[in-house]
This record gives C-alpha cells, structure tokens and sequence, in this order.
C-alpha cells in the first residue's frame, strides 16, 4: 500500500502543471463541461422522450444542481466562474486580471463543446431517431434546442436581448451578495448551493422566452458542436440570427448588475466593527470559565 501511494505521488508529481493559471484553465473547462452535460442532458430526456422523462421544472433543477457541482469541483482552483460574463464583471471589479478573460473565456467556451459533445454521444441513437434519422433545427422534431437556446416564437430580438440583460444582471447582483464579505456573507462551504439556489430561480423565473443562457460560453459552445456535428449553419441563422444575442447580452448584463449592486449595497458596506480589548477580556474570562 506504502508504494503504491509513492508511485501515485511521483506520478501526479510529473503530471502536474506548474503555471497557475493553466491550472485555473483546466478546472473552469472541466466545470463547464459538468455545467452543460448535466444541464443540456436533463434537456436531452424532455426532448427525446417528448416530455415522458422530465418537464420544465426538471431542466432548472438539473441546471442549478449542475452549476452547484462544478462550483465544488472548480472552486477550489479557478473559483469557478463557469461564464464569460462572471469573468468579465471580475476583471471589471478589478478581481481579477484583464489577462485571465480571454483565458477562462477560452476554456470555458471548450468546455462547453466537449459536454455538448457527450451528451451527444449519450443520446446518438435517441436523437437520430427522434426526426426519422436527420438533424433538424427547428420544429417539433427539432433537435438543436437540447444544446443550445433558441427564443419561442414570441420573442422578438428586443424582447430577447433584454431578457438576456436582465438575467444576467439579476445573477451578477446575487452572486456578488453571496461573495460579499460585509453584507450577510453564507456560511463557509454553502456557496456553491447557495449559487445553485440562485440558477434555479432565474429558471424558474425567467426561462419561458428563451431558456435563460445567461452565459455566452454555455450557450456558443454548444452550438458551436452542433453546426459541426450535422445541424449545419442554420443554427446561427434561425430565430432571426438569434445566436449572437445570448453571447452578447450577458456581458452588457453583467456590468449592469455590478453597478447596480456596487451603487446599491456594495459601496455603503461597512466592516464589522473591531472587537475592543475589554471585550476580549471579558471574552476569555467566559471561556476559561466553560473549561472549569
């Protein structure tokens, strides 16, 4: 057992990459891939079995839960963003350095293709025999929707980029007061649930026009895979070239939401005040009195 546990370690030593910052990469991939596979395949059993295996309240539940686990297996390393524009509102804040959006977009972005790409996998025959053996965008059979979001017929692209707007902006406003350490910070390890919390009320609030991305990586990099894997070019031009509305609307949200909340809340933070040395004092007298 001893020398097992010494090769794993030499070889996790070796595997180990030294640079932080394609650490940080790596972890907001793999988050995001766990975000869309986990979300996008709650989508997939809807669609596929025509409502038999899930309903709308199924999918905002397997999207908060998803973003719930990636927060607890990139947090530790990259702070799991797991969205372009949560990145972009840090490095706005000044959290964060201007060099790591491309960088987390990037990765983010390729995670979102890959878990797009297993779910894909997972429902290959499910998917080709939903529209008699073809791809189709749009429709009854359409089968694009699992991946990316499309808007209902409805929406017109004002309404929609609005939408996007407003989502986004309520999720940066929520995320900053979880993170907040001078409002009314959640208890230590609750963050990602309290995150999940968070998605799975924009969902069920706001997913009935398009399916609330409110993340251009989520959204890009799924529909990335399917203009590749056979749905063609027309899942950029449907819905009256809908698919540039969602990666660039939660940017303009996302700053949106910081103002809001900095202006609001986050400006007028006081520190909790400092403990007095008589309080402390009287603090250990307490304490060396429990002991006894």
């Amino acid at each position: 057992m001893g020398r097992q546990k010494e090769m794993l370690s030499a070889i996790g030593g070796r595997m180990r990459i030294r640079n932080k910052l394609i650490r940080q990469a790596l972890a907001e991939c793999l988050g995001t891939l766990i975000l869309v596979l986990f979300g996008c395949g709650s989508v997939a059993q809807i669609v596929l079995s025509r409502g038999s295996h899930g309903q709308f309240l199924t999918v905002n539940l397997a999207f908060g839960f998803a973003v719930t686990l990636a927060i607890l297996i990139a947090g530790q390393v990259s702070g799991a963003h797991l969205n372009p524009a949560v990145t972009f509102a840090m490095c706005f804040m000044a959290r964060e350095p201007w060099i790591k959006l491309p960088i987390y977009a990037l990765a983010q972005t390729l995670g979102a293709f890959l878990g797009a790409g297993i779910v894909y996998g997972l429902y290959f025959d499910a998917i080709w025999a939903h529209a008699g053996e073809q791809l189709l965008v749009a429709g009854p059979n359409g089968t694009a929707g699992i991946f990316a979001t499309y808007p209902s017929e409805h929406l017109h692209s004002v309404n929609g980029f609005f939408d996007q707007f407003i989502g986004t902006a309520a999720l940066l406003v929520c995320v900053l007061a979880i993170v907040d350490p001078y409002n009314n910070p959640v208890p230590r390890g609750l963050e990602a649930f309290t995150i999940g919390l968070v998605i799975l009320v924009i969902g069920l609030s706001m997913g009935f026009n398009s399916g609330y991305a409110v993340n251009p990586a989520r959204d890009f990099g799924p529909r990335l895979f399917t203009a590749i894997a056979g749905w063609g070019s027309e899942v950029f031009t449907v819905g009256g070239n809908w698919w540039w509305i969602p990666v660039v609307a939660p940017f303009l949200g996302a700053i949106a939401g910081v103002l809001v909340y900095q202006l609001m809340i986050g400006c007028h933070d006081e520190p909790p005040p400092e403990s007095t040395d008589e309080e402390n004092v009287k603090l250990s007298n307490i304490k060396q009195r429990e002991a006894v």
